[in-house]
């Protein structure tokens, strides 16, 4: 590929997919709605105390512990 050619994310749909909460440029912000359902769900299941105010960032490394604990992140 020359250069000056944009890579087609269609063709490579993941190349970007998997980055660390930590280098997002939003991880800062409140987490989403979607963010805070399935966490409140995890954190009932794996009885742990829900925490509404964790950031975008936060609130996806916590998901992850959480779904190795629950067993759903298999």
């Amino acid at each position: 590929m020359a250069d000056n050619e944009v890579e087609n994310p269609k063709t490579h749909p993941t190349s970007n997919a998997v980055k660390d909460p930590s280098d997002w440029t939003t991880g800062d912000q409140p987490m989403t709605g979607a963010q805070a359902s399935y966490l409140k769900t995890l954190s009932e299941e794996a009885h742990e105390d829900f925490d509404p105010e964790l950031s975008k960032a936060d609130a996806s490394i916590r998901i992850d512990e959480l779904q190795n604990e629950t067993g759903r992140g298999k």
